[in-house]
Protein backbone atom coordinates (compact mmCIF):
# COMPACT_ATOMS: atom_id res chain seq x y z
CA UNK A 1 0.00 0.00 0.00
CA UNK A 2 1.29 3.42 -0.93
CA UNK A 3 1.93 5.92 1.84
CA UNK A 4 1.04 8.89 -0.34
CA UNK A 5 -2.74 8.82 0.24
CA UNK A 6 -2.21 8.37 3.99
CA UNK A 7 0.21 11.30 4.18
CA UNK A 8 -2.14 13.50 2.15
CA UNK A 9 -5.06 12.53 4.39
CA UNK A 10 -3.09 13.31 7.55
CA UNK A 11 -1.97 16.68 6.18
CA UNK A 12 -5.50 17.61 5.10
CA UNK A 13 -6.93 16.60 8.48
CA UNK A 14 -4.19 18.57 10.25
CA UNK A 15 -4.97 21.67 8.24
CA UNK A 16 -8.67 21.24 8.93
CA UNK A 17 -8.06 21.00 12.68
CA UNK A 18 -5.82 24.09 12.61
CA UNK A 19 -8.44 26.00 10.64
CA UNK A 20 -11.18 25.10 13.10
CA UNK A 21 -8.96 26.06 16.03
CA UNK A 22 -8.21 29.47 14.48
CA UNK A 23 -11.92 30.03 13.82
CA UNK A 24 -12.79 29.17 17.42
CA UNK A 25 -10.15 31.55 18.79
CA UNK A 26 -11.18 34.34 16.40
CA UNK A 27 -14.82 33.91 17.41
CA UNK A 28 -14.06 34.20 21.13
CA UNK A 29 -15.41 37.43 22.56
CA UNK A 30 -13.18 39.45 24.82
CA UNK A 31 -14.42 39.88 28.36
CA UNK A 32 -15.17 43.25 29.92
CA UNK A 33 -12.09 42.82 32.08
CA UNK A 34 -9.89 42.14 29.05
CA UNK A 35 -11.31 45.19 27.27
CA UNK A 36 -10.84 47.34 30.40
CA UNK A 37 -7.19 46.27 30.59
CA UNK A 38 -6.64 46.92 26.89
CA UNK A 39 -8.49 50.22 26.47
CA UNK A 40 -8.84 51.88 29.88
CA UNK A 41 -5.95 50.84 32.08
CA UNK A 42 -3.10 52.19 29.88
CA UNK A 43 -4.33 55.77 30.44
CA UNK A 44 -5.72 55.31 33.95
CA UNK A 45 -3.04 53.43 35.86
CA UNK A 46 -1.46 54.45 39.15
CA UNK A 47 0.13 57.94 39.04
CA UNK A 48 -1.46 58.68 35.65
CA UNK A 49 -2.02 62.33 34.73
CA UNK A 50 -5.51 61.18 33.67
CA UNK A 51 -6.24 59.82 37.13
CA UNK A 52 -6.13 56.25 38.32
CA UNK A 53 -9.39 54.42 37.71
CA UNK A 54 -10.23 50.84 38.53
CA UNK A 55 -13.69 49.37 38.98
CA UNK A 56 -13.33 49.99 42.73
CA UNK A 57 -12.73 53.72 42.21
CA UNK A 58 -16.47 54.40 41.93
CA UNK A 59 -19.70 52.89 43.21
CA UNK A 60 -22.18 51.26 40.84
CA UNK A 61 -24.40 54.32 40.38
CA UNK A 62 -21.37 56.47 39.60
CA UNK A 63 -20.17 54.02 36.93
CA UNK A 64 -23.65 53.93 35.39
CA UNK A 65 -23.75 57.73 35.28
CA UNK A 66 -20.22 57.90 33.85
CA UNK A 67 -20.91 55.53 30.98
CA UNK A 68 -24.38 56.96 30.29
CA UNK A 69 -23.50 60.67 30.47
CA UNK A 70 -19.79 61.38 30.72
CA UNK A 71 -17.86 58.79 28.70
CA UNK A 72 -18.41 60.31 25.25
CA UNK A 73 -17.71 63.95 26.23
CA UNK A 74 -14.64 62.91 28.25
CA UNK A 75 -13.17 60.61 25.60
CA UNK A 76 -14.24 61.86 22.14
CA UNK A 77 -11.03 63.86 21.73
CA UNK A 78 -8.75 61.19 23.24
CA UNK A 79 -6.62 59.54 20.55
CA UNK A 80 -5.76 55.86 20.96
CA UNK A 81 -2.25 55.47 19.55
CA UNK A 82 -2.38 51.69 20.14
CA UNK A 83 -5.36 51.27 17.81
CA UNK A 84 -4.61 53.18 14.63
CA UNK A 85 -4.54 56.70 16.09
CA UNK A 86 -8.33 56.90 16.16
CA UNK A 87 -10.44 58.55 18.86
CA UNK A 88 -11.20 56.14 21.72
CA UNK A 89 -14.92 56.56 21.04
CA UNK A 90 -14.39 55.13 17.54
CA UNK A 91 -12.09 52.31 18.63
CA UNK A 92 -14.45 50.93 21.29
CA UNK A 93 -17.76 49.89 19.73
CA UNK A 94 -21.11 49.88 21.55
CA UNK A 95 -20.94 46.17 22.40
CA UNK A 96 -17.43 46.48 23.82
CA UNK A 97 -18.39 49.57 25.79
CA UNK A 98 -21.32 47.69 27.32
CA UNK A 99 -18.97 44.87 28.36
CA UNK A 100 -16.56 47.37 29.94
CA UNK A 101 -19.44 49.11 31.71
CA UNK A 102 -20.80 45.82 33.04
CA UNK A 103 -17.34 44.87 34.30
CA UNK A 104 -16.88 48.21 36.07
CA UNK A 105 -20.37 48.13 37.62
CA UNK A 106 -20.17 44.47 38.64
CA UNK A 107 -16.85 45.08 40.42
CA UNK A 108 -17.47 48.59 41.76
CA UNK A 109 -16.62 49.56 45.33
CA UNK A 110 -20.16 48.81 46.54
CA UNK A 111 -20.60 45.59 44.55
CA UNK A 112 -20.62 42.08 45.97
CA UNK A 113 -17.30 41.40 44.21
CA UNK A 114 -15.15 44.59 44.22
CA UNK A 115 -12.07 44.33 42.03
CA UNK A 116 -9.13 46.47 40.98
CA UNK A 117 -8.71 44.93 37.48
CA UNK A 118 -5.23 43.51 38.04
Amino acid sequence: MSRSPIVVTVVVLGLLVLGLTDAAVAGKKASGQDLYKEHCKPCHMEDSENGEYTPMTLIQDQWDRFFDEKYVPAHSSVIDENHGGKPVTEVIDAEQLELIKNFAVDHAADSEHPMTCG
